[in-house]
């Protein structure tokens, strides 16, 4: 060993010795309130010769959630980062889908127009000792307005995009107000919605299915020019037809091809227009909102009725008065439909279904407010050429023929073919099984036909 190396490593010796010394002397003597304002100031001191930038984003902005942070954690990619060999694999109760997130103090590179991003997840001990998780962000600081004026915004979009490909689907409905806290709590309780119809298995003709397709792709496509004229974004679909046309399977279709979750409005369990005006508010973007049965729907096709007259008049105690309860109006539902409380939300489908279309109110079928009327029919050739190859797995019988033609005769609803095709999974079966129920419905209407009802 050289004397020169000698004193280069006595030197390094002396300089860790006094580090060391001056640590314990920090530790045990200078309290922790002044160490943290030192180490600050000292910071402080260093970034101020340097050219990088730290944003600090936090989990938790106050008690909410930070959306950036939700966002970052969507948007940052750990498995393409070649130098990360430590992930956290996340799966949610509500999701078929793994998550693979940053681990703590592992980093990750990602550039952007050119200019190279450091992102680093750190933890921290809070106020009550408890973990509390940052994202910091480092980027040379002449970069700072494009960071905040176009990178964030970029990552909170492709986040979203992320988001919407791993959802999953959601049915929710109106939550009891008995289980809400102090009437302030959540007012949708919700399931995965977990139902197979798509626009290949819903049987109706492929000409009316081609069409409600094109329908919607054109309106989640057209969000400029709904805000260009000055329109909510929103589309009014009304389903009408008898029980048992597909109305349901329908709704489930539109779902799984939009990816848009499904709230079910049940009009009676809304205590009064301003409930329902905080339902609508608390439903997400991206979704569709049903209520079915609108005919049966507190009476809404009756605005124009004169109220029926009053019981003769007759004593009745006053401790047996009760006041009414609050119920939705007819007004108050139709400005939820499309007036001020409609732009509460965007990229919205709402669906009326109904087994009575004449028995409504005209004011809920202009269009604005159900854009888009569907007949649901009974089955039709095409609709049980479907239900064959769905349920059966065919598309040519010689039955077929004899089918078809008494489906024009007689009124049958897809649900009653396919409650046939359930009955064996032999075609043969199945399609002798079907022209039974035919040929009983044939015989029965040609019997109301020939023995008219008569009253008494």
């Amino acid at each position: 060993m050289t004397p020169k190396f000698q004193k280069v490593v006595s030197t390094a010796a002396s300089v860790a010795a006094t580090v060391m010394l001056l640590r314990s002397f920090t530790r045990n003597y200078i309290p922790p309130e002044f160490q943290n304002y030192l180490h600050s100031k000292l910071s402080k001191l260093l970034s101020s010769f340097s050219t990088e930038l730290t944003l600090v984003i936090d989990e938790f902005n106050g008690l909410t959630p930070n959306p950036l942070f939700a966002a970052a954690q969507l948007y940052l990619k750990p498995q393409e980062a070649p130098n990360t060999k430590r992930f956290r694999a996340t799966m949610s109760s509500r999701s078929r889908h793994v998550s693979l997130l940053m681990d703590g103090n592992d980093e990750i590179t990602d550039s952007f127009n050119g200019v190279p991003f450091r992102w680093r997840l750190v933890s921290r001990r809070g106020k009550s000792n408890s973990a509390v998780h940052v994202f910091e962000v480092r980027f040379h600081k002449k970069h700072r307005e494009m960071v905040l004026s176009e990178y964030f915004p970029r990552v909170m979009k492709e986040a979203e995009a992320v988001h919407e490909r791993r959802k999953t689907l959601r049915l929710f409905t109106v939550k009891d107000t008995r289980f809400r806290r102090g009437g302030r709590g959540k007012l949708w309780q919700g399931v995965n919605l977990e139902h197979p119809a798509t626009f290949a298995t819903v049987a109706m003709d492929w000409e009316l299915k081609e069409m409600i397709i094109r329908d919607l792709d054109r309106f989640v496509e057209r969000k400029g020019l709904y805000k260009s004229v000055g329109k909510a974004w929103k589309r009014g679909y009304l389903l009408s037809g008898p029980p048992g046309t597909g109305k349901s399977s329908l709704i489930a279709a539109m779902a799984n091809y939009l990816n848009f979750d499904v709230y079910d409005l049940e009009l009676t369990a809304v205590n009064g227009n301003s409930d329902l005006r905080r339902l609508l508010i608390a439903t997400r973007n991206r979704s569709i909102l049903v209520v079915e049965d609108i005919d049966c729907s507190l009476h809404l096709q009756d605005r124009l009725a004169k109220p029926k007259s009053s019981q003769p008049h007759r004593f009745i105690p006053r401790h047996f008065h009760s006041f009414p309860a609050p119920q939705v109006t007819l007004s108050g539902f139709l400005n939820f439909i499309d007036g001020l409380w409609s732009s509460c939300g965007n990229e919205r489908i709402v669906v009326f279904t109904t087994n009575h279309k004449k028995k409504l109110d005209p004011a809920l079928l202009r269009p604005g407010r159900m854009d888009v009327h569907i007949d649901m029919t009974y089955c039709t050739p095409g609709g049980f050429k479907m239900l064959a190859s769905n349920y059966l797995g065919i598309t040519e019988h010689p039955l077929f023929v004899q089918i078809e033609n008494l489906l024009g005769m007689i009124d049958v609803t897809p649900a009653e073919v396919g409650e046939q095709f359930l009955l064996d999974e032999d075609p043969d079966i199945a399609l002798n099984s079907l022209m039974d129920l035919l040929l009983e419905k044939k015989r029965n209407h040609e019997l109301q036909i020939k023995v008219p009802l008569t009253v008494e």
